[in-house]
């Protein structure tokens, strides 16, 4: 099963610099209480990114992909070369998180999606990736201040 796991503002903005734009406590938490101690998969950028959050404490991960399409070595990760080939020939449940090129490349192999709808405008450069929601529906949705939780799962078509 592929996991999404994002934020997103009201234009779909994801983040500054590779950095988040915010630093919204109950976001995070929200993120870690879905992601904490599963298989995820990310990017180079947003590996890199993280790492710079955590420094030298470990990621509260059970096991981390890294895709990268240069062949880099990762001392608490796996390298992953080819994204869709990994994708098509997954047996594991794989939390997706970030960034928007690694979520573009796993969205049509996607089963659900955890997002969280920021309701504000903020500041950056980098944006998920447009894409039809209405592929799939809507499951879980809660409220808090100024952000909504969403659990989607794929329509069966």
């Amino acid at each position: 099963m592929i996991s999404l796991v994002w934020a997103m503002d009201e234009n779909w903005l994801v983040g500054i610099d590779d950095k988040l734009p915010w630093h919204i406590p109950s976001d995070l938490a929200h993120f870690k209480s879905i992601t904490n101690d599963k298989i995820v998969l990310m990017g180079d950028l947003t590996y890199q990114s993280m790492k710079g959050y955590y420094k030298n404490k470990p990621f509260p991960f059970k096991k981390v992909y890294v895709a990268n399409i240069n062949y880099k070595e990762y001392s608490d990760a796996i390298l992953v070369n080819d994204v869709i080939d990994f994708f098509k020939n997954n047996k594991e449940d794989i939390y997706v998180i970030g960034g928007p090129t690694i979520y573009k490349l796993a969205l049509p192999f996607a089963n659900t999606l955890y997002i969280t709808f920021i309701l504000n405008r903020y500041e950056g450069n980098v944006y998920f990736p447009k894409f039809d929601l209405s592929k799939f529906k809507v499951v879980n949705y809660e409220t808090a201040d100024k952000l909504i939780f969403t659990k989607y799962e794929k329509r069966d078509n």
